[in-house]
């Protein structure tokens, strides 16, 4: 019994210090740990406590502002693309607003998946380091070493668990369908958008589209392309916009014989990339390059001994081991999920008009029925190159567009007394299926927007009015000569009436202006012809361009304020004629009146 306070009497110490750290780890698991469960500390947590616990940076505040953007006010708005637009594209004001918040709303969902993947990514590493700070030394010692102590209690409930899904709300994208005739600005749209966005953009058009295995492109060509200009960056290329044009070439179109590949075929193979799938991209070698590592050309032969190709000393190596430097690279491969990807649809649909006009137009036969107009009836019915119908306001007619219209249309107070309206604004699906569109495509594609045709006042604007217009580049081109070219008002309404003969929207106004300045720009450069004056008479063909050389500047100027002076004038006559007219309403009406007896089949 006298050995025990020697064997037992040293340990004592030891043992105080034990009981301490393990009462320390006690009180310090049963305060910190229910502090750490949420993001935010109280300071009656800590009292008496030393500081204990962790610090989030990154956690999202309380109070009226917690749930708001952390990304602060969009610096690209609608209203912003579209007076961008303005700059560059006259008229189509609906069009204009359709893709603007089109585009918008695409930035807003890249900005949203990139902060829910970055706020992802900064949450896992807070359990990593919450685990790290609040695990026992001991239990990660020993590599499978299981927990002492539970940290979450069993379930006491009983049956089966309830399925918990924690996934954040998804914003679906919504593609756009550009519909109007040639000219109008479709592709002008797409292509001034993308000189602007910050993501990857690439146009394709589907003429050349087959399906796969025939002679032709594949419809996965538009999403290589978009690879490409984003240099083939993989997560950015699946945040672009890809712009479809002339999707109305691949309507199903009824084959006599064999099988319609460029199609309903494409329209199949599109169906996948647009709602959202994995495609494999390979980026193929340029021939270019290809043709250059090799200077000396190889032809295929059958000879076991050149290995397959003539003229190719390094191919006669046994199993190709040779100098394989030489020969092309193997293609690398990309996946491409295309579930983010904007897909911008362009089309004229010719002949969608009449297809619209007869879903929605009564019946004409039998007495009190409605008369159709037959201005309508006529660029309808022979395909006329006026896209737009003029009606009265407040007549049946109007009331019957009216209805049909999928979008509110304000009424001004100083409404004219013929408005004009566009009958590819009231397409329906059903339309566009009857036009040859597959339904599973039109029904991917939510949003439909219609161009309406350029009139003569429209091609006037678009001579002068955007930045890049085509009489400023006709002037800066003659500039670098060291000439200066002036066109008066009544020359540029001549040019557009002109352009709107030819029946190709805005680009008939470049044929009238190179026919118009082809001798001048033969004659002027290197001589001594300093001001070209482009007149009325000179846009009619009926005399020729006036030229004048350095020192004339006076006159010049003289002979611009007399045109514009008698245009003036001229102008001033035809409204004081129209208001004539207008107010005797004898010519006006009867021709009205002869024209709906034509329509009707009376005369």
């Amino acid at each position: 019994m006298a050995l025990l306070p020697v064997a037992f009497g040293p340990s004592q110490p030891q043992a105080r210090h034990t009981y301490s750290a393990l009462s320390f780890l006690y009180r310090f698991f049963s305060t910190s740990t229910s502090s750490r469960s949420s993001s935010q500390f109280h300071r009656s947590d800590f009292t008496g406590q030393p500081f204990t616990g962790t610090y989030e940076p990154g956690g999202r505040p309380l109070g009226p502002l917690g749930d708001a953007s952390i990304l602060g006010a969009p610096t690209l708005t609608p209203k912003a693309l579209k007076e961008h637009l303005d700059n560059f594209v006259v008229g189509q004001e609906r069009a204009k607003k359709v893709l603007s918040v089109a585009v918008y709303n695409h930035y807003q969902r890249i900005q949203e998946s990139q902060r829910r993947e970055d706020e992802e990514h900064e949450i896992l590493q807070q359990q990593l380091r919450r685990e790290l700070a609040e695990s026992y030394p001991m239990e990660d010692e020993f590599p499978g070493h299981q927990q002492a102590i539970p940290l979450k209690p069993p379930s006491s409930g009983l049956g089966a668990a309830p399925i918990l899904d924690a996934s954040p709300l998804t914003l679906e994208k919504a593609n756009i369908l550009l519909l109007g005739p040639s000219g109008v600005g479709k592709t002008l749209m797409a292509k001034t958008l993308a000189r602007v966005l910050a993501v990857p953009f690439s146009m394709s058009d589907c003429t050349p589209f087959t399906q796969a295995g025939y002679i032709g492109e594949d419809a996965e060509i538009c999403v290589q392309r978009l690879l490409v200009a984003a240099n083939y960056d993989v997560a950015a290329a699946e945040r672009g916009i890809i712009c479809l044009d002339e999707i109305d070439k691949i309507s199903t179109a009824k084959v006599s014989h064999g099988k319609d590949v460029g199609g309903e075929g494409v329209q199949q193979a599109l169906l996948k990339i647009i709602e959202g799938t994995i495609l494999q991209i390979q980026a193929k070698q340029e021939k270019s390059a290809r043709v250059a590592s090799s200077p000396n050309p190889s032809y295929p032969t059958n000879s076991p001994l050149s290995g397959g190709m003539m003229g190719d000393p390094s191919s006669t190596s046994s199993g190709g081991s040779g100098n394989t430097s030489s020969g092309p690279s193997k293609p690398e491969t990309y996946n491409v999920r295309t579930d983010n990807i904007l897909f911008v649809f362009a089309g004229a649909f010719t002949g969608l008009q009449k297809t619209v006009m007869n879903r929605i137009a009564k019946g004409s036969i039998g007495f009190g029925s409605p008369i159709r107009s037959s201005s309508s009836s006529f660029s309808l019915s022979s395909g006329g190159r006026d896209s737009t119908i003029s009606v009265k306001a407040g007549s049946d007619e109007s009331k019957l567009f009216e209805k049909h219209l999928p979008f509110f249309a304000p009424q001004s107070p100083d409404q004219p007394a013929l408005t004009e309206f566009n009958p590819l604004d009231l397409v329906e699906p059903t339309d566009l299926q009857t036009y040859g569109l597959i339904p599973e495509l039109v029904g991917r594609i939510p949003v439909l927007a219609a161009l309406s045709a350029l009139d003569e006042d429209a091609l006037v604007r678009v001579l002068k009015e955007p930045r890049n217009s085509m009489i400023k580049q006709y002037e800066q081109l003659f500039q670098l000569s060291g000439v200066e070219l002036r066109f008066t008002r009544g020359a540029l309404r001549e040019v557009a009436k002109s352009a709107l003969g030819l029946g190709t929207g805005a680009r008939g106004l470049r044929t009238v202006c190179e026919r118009l300045l082809t001798e001048t720009m033969f004659e002027a450069p290197g001589s001594s012809i300093k001001y070209v004056l482009m007149t009325e008479a000179v846009a009619q063909r009926k005399s020729a361009p006036i030229y004048l050389t350095r020192g004339q500047q006076h006159r010049f100027e003289q002979m611009i304020a007399a045109e514009e002076e008698a245009w003036d004038a001229k102008m001033n006559k035809d409204q004081r004629n129209d208001d004539g007219a207008g107010a005797n309403g004898g010519t006006g009406s009867f021709e009205e009146y002869r024209e709906k007896s034509k329509a009707a089949g009376v005369m």
